[in-house]
């Protein structure tokens, strides 16, 4: 089956609410789906994954310093998923996913557009935006894998 790993920085939890409804849309075609807080995801899971995606808030108009240097650890690494996507809350700016996905990109992944930003704390409607992205990403996985 095939396997996205879901990645999140949150530090008010809007991230991490947005993180589990991008999987459960990835679940309901039948993908498997690993949603990881930033501070337990494992390279090894990464590069075992069809796609990758990562989230974070945006702070001072930039992703969290973590997750840069996370980012940077998969270009170490070698980590050369099929395909990807980037998303992130933010309160003013939400420049964290946009920064994200240009450097998916840079490590040779071809990233679904456009990058998912939601304002302060998802709605109903912005969490159901966020499992039509797992569904498109699971469907891309899918037709990856033919």
């Amino acid at each position: 089956m095939p396997k996205v790993v879901i990645v999140y920085l949150s530090t008010s939890g809007n991230t991490k609410a947005m993180a589990d409804s991008i999987a459960e849309g990835v679940s309901s075609r039948n993908v498997d789906a690993q949603t990881v807080n930033f501070h337990e995801a494992r390279i090894e899971d990464l590069k075992s994954a069809d796609a990758i995606v990562l989230g974070s808030s945006t702070f001072y108009y930039k992703m969290l310093p973590p997750m840069e240097k996370f980012i940077e650890s998969l270009e170490k690494a070698k980590v050369k998923a099929k395909i990807g996507a980037a998303f992130g809350s933010y309160g003013w700016s939400g420049e964290a996913p946009v920064m994200i996905a240009e450097k998916l990109r840079q490590l040779g992944i071809t990233v679904i557009d456009p990058v998912l930003r939601i304002q302060y704390q998802p709605t109903d409607k912005d969490l159901e935006e966020c499992k039509r992205l797992g569904k498109d990403i699971a469907n891309k996985v899918k037709e990856a894998a033919k």
